[in-house]
Parts: C-alpha cells; sequence; structure tokens
C-alpha cells in the first residue's frame, strides 16, 4: 500500500533570537524549513515592535529579500479580545495565525471550570467571527496559572467555540510531564489543534542555568519522549504549524 510519507509543517518562532534585529533573523528563518515566522513582541523578543518601527512596506520589502513569509503573530500582551488591529495586519501579510492567552478564573475543577469556559467561549463569538472576516484563526495557548491550561479545559473550549477560526496552540511545557497523556489529547483534539510547540519543560525557564540545562526544553534533550505526540500528530493527520521552541533566562 502506497502511503504519502507525513511530514511536520514548521514555523519559526522570533523570540528564539531574543531581541535581535529582523535583518539578522530572516536569513536564518529562510534555511530553515519552510521560511515561515512567528512574530513576537516584548518581552519574549521585540521583532513585532521593530516592524511598527521601520514600518510595513519596509518589513513586507525585508521578508520578500529572504524568502520569508509571515505565517503568526504571537500577541500575548493583547489578549484574545484585543487583537482586532493585529488581525488586519496579519490579514495584510497573509499571515493566518494569532497565538494569544486566555482570559478568565484560574485555578477552577469540574463544574466550575467547565462553566467558566464556557463563559469565556461566549465571550470570544465576535472576536471569532472577526477573526473569520480576516481569514485568521484565533489560537489559544494552555498557559500555566490561566484559565486555558488543563487537557479539558481545552477540549470544552473548542466544544463550546466549534469554529474553524479557534483553535488551540498546545505546550507540552504546561502540561505534567506525561507523553501519553500528550498524545491522548492532541488526538481529542484533532482538527481544532493549530500549533503544537516542540516544548517541553526541562528544568523550566524561570531560572538561570547552565546552557545544557537550559537546553533541556528543548524536544530530544529533556525526559519527555516526543514519539508518542508525533504519533499522534500522524494519527490526525495534522497540518498545523510545529514551532521547536524554549525560552531563555533572561528573555
Amino acid at each position: 500500500m502506497n502511503r504519502e510519507a507525513f511530514n511536520l509543517q514548521y514555523i519559526v518562532g522570533s523570540s528564539l533570537y531574543g531581541c535581535l534585529p529582523l535583518a539578522q533573523i530572516l536569513p536564518e528563518v529562510s534555511r530553515a524549513h519552510r521560511g515561515l515566522i512567528d512574530i513576537w513582541p516584548r518581552a519574549h523578543g521585540d521583532q513585532r515592535e521593530q516592524v511598527e518601527a521601520m514600518g510595513h512596506e519596509a518589513f513586507a520589502e525585508l521578508l520578500s529579500a529572504h524568502g520569508v513569509k509571515l505565517g503568526a503573530s504571537t500577541r500575548f500582551d493583547l489578549g484574545p479580545f484585543g487583537l482586532q488591529e493585529e488581525m488586519k495586519f496579519a490579514n495584510g501579510f497573509g499571515a493566518s495565525l494569532l497565538i494569544c492567552g486566555s482570559k478568565g478564573p484560574k485555578d477552577l475543577k469540574g463544574g466550575e471550570l467547565r462553566q467558566a469556559v464556557g463563559d469565556f467561549a461566549e465571550a470570544l463569538r465576535p472576536h471569532i467571527d472577526a477573526a473569520g472576516e480576516h481569514d485568521v484563526t484565533i489560537a489559544i495557548e494552555n498557559h500555566g496559572n490561566a484559565l486555558i491550561e488543563s487537557p479539558d479545559s481545552m477540549k470544552w473550549l473548542v466544544e463550546f467555540t466549534d469554529s474553524p477560526h479557534l483553535g488551540i496552540a498546545l505546550a507540552p511545557y504546561h502540561l505534567p510531564d506525561d507523553a501519553q497523556q500528550v498524545a491522548e489529547l492532541i488526538t481529542d483534539l484533532g482538527s481544532s489543534l493549530s500549533l503544537f510547540y516542540a516544548w517541553q519543560h526541562g528544568m523550566g525557564c524561570h531560572e538561570k542555568l547552565p546552557k545544557e540545562q537550559e537546553l533541556m526544553q528543548l524536544p530530544g534533550r529533556g525526559t519527555l519522549d516526543f514519539r508518542p505526540m508525533l504519533a499522534a500528530l500522524k494519527k490526525i493527520d495534522f497540518s498545523g504549524w510545529t514551532e521547536i521552541f524554549m525560552h531563555p533566562v533572561p528573555r
């Protein structure tokens, strides 16, 4: 039986380069995978601010010169209810994904969590509609100490919103160090998985560590086995982006 090979579609986060100029970053991105960049603002980088400083036309010329395309814009600073202008920016450059965190109470479980996720989903509806009008998807990252953190919260969010313009940016870093659990979550999310961060907890990203220990956040470096997750991504025929990721200390 002939089957097409399954391949991950990669995107590079600008935050991996700290606050280096885009003129230095884009040549690196053009040599990596598909030449797609995810632009980050402060405090994890400052490339989004660089875009505004140089102007959109100059940014477009810089992208073209290096054969790189804008694929995503990460805007935790704006949050899910403040993305309207960023939708226009993303659409203007052909980017299809806006990544941010959730809003709402934390440390909830069971029925209280389900109700809060439902309330968040309802508040998101006009923003999801706006995303559809701009041909972009809002991807909510599961983040520590947030409403959308646990597997249940992610599954309920996509159930309640039920829209191709709202998805999940899945970060294993913020989940228990259990490869099988993450793999099952990937399967459950299915087509609602918009972005997969190839990122594990390792020894964390909040205290300064020797570089080799810091790099344990990367796949293949720490203790988390990514093979079950890759199998799950293949099972759902994942067509979103994979972002090999870590946070340095200091940012």
